[in-house]
């Protein structure tokens, strides 16, 4: 008999993503993953009695830690794509991962999303012949968040996963709260992903927070890009991946259960004084109460029909650009003229974030400015953008530049 249906899914959904970032090590064939998604062996995975680090403050860091002594643990360069032995795919219980696999990272708050994440990950990982290790960033927004952090890292290590480490970071005020946690959280995983050569990091996002992200990007009246929500595959090379953005909460919740792991809910996931944790207790269900269930399905197709818009629209522009630009490198308002809305918006984004101006605080009304001094000149003066960033329409031309 196999386990639930619950722990099924993640386990699954978990081990899609490591086929993929595994292939370019193995050169496994795509055709081939189908059926050995199917073969995902049976066995539980939970915290032993006496788990809690209850009281801990600082755990030691594993040797390769950000801010140990030691030199990181990179993955060595091999003579050839590293294959794991054929015992990989056996029972793992009493051996030890090769030094040379590819180690995945899983970024762990605690709560249930992220741990369910990691308890798959502990359990796909060896059978595939994959190291597997974690990361809690502790944000010192709460009291008693460094214990809490050393709570995770002591249920990591007890998954199995090595290695194991908690970041403490600062929280800047840049654009709000949730952006400037959001901002300190990813330069922390980056951070330790370099340290330790990580090939991915996975992360806990689920279909329920795609469907809170389009709705967001919907109230802010942003454009097809904002909309397509969070991408499967993101960050430098892919590092970052999504397992989850095709379960919803309450699967990965009760895998949990299912598997004694024990979670911490964040209280600022219910704090009305945060904009997406109104929109997840009062705007959803609202919706889904006038509208019936399905909006967070919908709400999900929504973001991967956008996403591949935005793609195609993006290529468009990318190319685009470079038949815009004069030979000083300017951009041409008559060339610029002639160009679909759509792309001409996506190239003067791009040339204000090339110029300095941050691409998360860049928003529609910015650009749509900027487009204005093509669309509806009148003699305007600079159009003042995020990062000190100016534009200026001067005999033909726009001046991009930083101040």
């Amino acid at each position: 008999m196999g386990p639930h249906p619950a722990v099924a899914a993640i386990r699954l959904a978990v081990r899609r993503v490591l086929q993929d970032v595994l292939s370019p090590h193995h050169g496994v064939p795509q055709a081939s993953q189908a059926t050995s998604l199917c073969t995902s062996a049976q066995g539980g995975v939970s915290l032993p009695a006496g788990a809690s680090a209850a009281g801990s403050t600082v755990l030691p860091a594993p040797p390769g830690a950000v801010g140990a002594q030691s030199s990181p643990a990179q993955t060595p360069d091999l003579p050839g794509p590293y294959v794991p032995a054929p015992a990989a795919q056996a029972d793992l219980s009493a051996r030890r991962p090769d030094p040379r696999a590819p180690l995945i990272l899983v970024a762990c708050s605690g709560g249930a999303d992220s741990m369910a994440l990691a308890s798959a990950l502990a359990f796909e990982a060896p059978r595939l012949g994959l190291r597997a290790g974690g990361v809690t960033v502790d944000h010192g927004l709460q009291s008693g968040s460094a214990t809490r952090a050393a709570e995770v890292v002591a249920r990591l290590r007890a998954l199995g996963l090595d290695p194991v480490e908690s970041v403490a970071v600062d929280v800047g005020e840049e654009g709000g709260p949730e952006a400037a946690a959001r901002a300190a959280r990813y330069a922390a995983l980056d951070s330790v992903a370099d340290a330790h050569g990580a090939a991915a990091v996975l992360l806990g996002h689920t279909r329920d927070d795609q469907a809170e992200t389009v709705l967001l990007g919907l109230a802010r009246g942003s454009g097809t890009r904002s909309l397509a929500g969070m991408a499967a595959t993101a960050g430098p090379r892919g590092r970052y991946r999504r397992p989850f953005l095709g379960l919803d909460r309450q699967t990965a919740r009760k895998a949990c259960l299912l598997q004694s792991l024990p979670v911490w809910d964040d209280p600022h996931n219910s704090d009305p004084a945060y904009t997406r944790s109104r929109l997840r207790h009062e705007g959803l269900p609202a919706l889904e109460k006038a509208l019936g269930k399905g909006v967070v399905e919908a709400l999900a197709r929504t973001a991967q029909l956008s996403r591949d818009d935005a793609d195609a629209l993006d290529s468009w522009a990318a190319e685009a650009e470079r038949s815009v630009r004069d030979e000083t490198g300017a951009l041409d308002v008559a060339r610029l003229r002639v160009l679909p809305a759509a792309v001409r918006r996506r190239v003067l984004r791009r040339a204000a974030i090339e110029a300095g101006s941050p691409a998360g605080s860049l928003f529609a009304r910015h650009v749509e400015e900027v487009d204005r001094l093509i669309t509806a000149w009148r003699g305007q003066g600079v159009i003042n953008l995020p990062g000190r960033v100016g534009v200026r329409r001067q005999g033909g031309r726009l001046v991009v530049r930083q101040d």
